[in-house]
């Protein structure tokens, strides 16, 4: 059936090894090798190549999974009506989420989802914004966590929670006595900023409000900048939810100047399934009682 074809590829794609896509398919390595070869066959067209990185698309494949993962979720779609016309609630709801809800709201959303749909499973991918919004644009996810507004004026997007953003310092350093940082503080200290690709609530803060960092660092992960900052090596500026959740307690945790915040949102392409609906408003719900 073609149908299956299209989630083989697809898995193949996601996993980059057609070992992995067999194991996650309950396929052998021979009957995933058979079902991209006869699409490739039925087509004329290659569309993977094997490498020691892994499988990749083709030039013509990366053409035709944007429109084989439209079919999918639309199948999906299909067969989550089918089952809420005979009274079932069944399907697959794929989430991409940044560290931070991954961490602190995902756990709970989740439980709390599926105490009242059991049979509905949830996938996580974990990426930063522009890594979601484009799995959201080529309908590898579902729905997913942002901070707003989104780039893509194509994407449906629901306001969840105002997430204030902080400044924090090595208890070394003397401003740590200190509950708010003045901007022209920040200039003044050596900062360690998030790689380009990662987080950009920071940049925003420094375009609104004319800020000129001395940037000494740039790292990726939130973790690795903490450190740095308990080793007196710089300052940061992160959410407060990210602050909060580190257990060490060798840097403070400021106030800025100006109240700054980001707004945590979910986000949608314009058509969602009858899962991915429910999902959401389990989200909506937790967020407004729990968080």
């Amino acid at each position: 059936m073609t149908i299956s074809r299209y989630e083989v590829i697809n898995k193949v794609v996601e996993l980059k090894s057609l070992t992995k896509a067999g194991i996650a398919l309950n396929l052998t390595q021979p009957g995933v090798s058979h079902a991209i070869n006869s699409l490739e066959s039925e087509w004329g067209i290659p569309l993977i190549r094997r490498s020691r990185s892994g499988v990749q698309l083709t030039s013509d494949g990366e053409r035709i999974i944007k429109h084989i993962r439209e079919l999918l979720r639309i199948n999906d779609e299909i067969n989550q009506e089918v089952a809420a016309i005979k009274g079932l609630e069944i399907g697959t709801v794929r989430v991409g989420t940044f560290a931070s809800v991954a961490s602190q709201w995902l756990p709970k959303i989740i439980t709390y989802f599926q105490k009242s749909n059991p049979n509905i499973e949830i996938e996580l991918f974990e990426g930063d914004y522009k890594k979601i919004e484009q799995w959201l644009l080529n309908n590898e996810v579902d729905c997913g966590f942002l901070a707003l507004p989104a780039s893509s004026k194509s994407l449906n997007v629901i306001p969840l929670k105002k997430d204030p953003m902080v400044c924090i310092v090595s208890n070394q350093n003397p401003l740590h006595k200190q509950k708010k940082i003045l901007f022209s503080q920040i200039e003044q200290e050596p900062f360690i900023i998030p790689r380009e690709g990662g987080d950009t609530d920071v940049t925003r803060i420094f375009k609104k409000h004319n800020i000129k960092p001395n940037i000494k660092y740039e790292l990726y992960e939130d973790k690795a900048i903490v450190s740095m900052v308990e080793n007196n090596l710089g300052i940061n500026i992160l959410s407060e939810m990210v602050a909060r959740e580190e257990s060490s307690k060798d840097f403070s945790i400021l106030e800025l100047e100006v109240n700054s915040y980001r707004l945590i949102g979910l986000a949608t392409l314009p058509t969602i399934s009858p899962a991915t609906e429910k999902f959401i408003a389990h989200v909506k719900t937790w967020v407004e009682q729990f968080s």
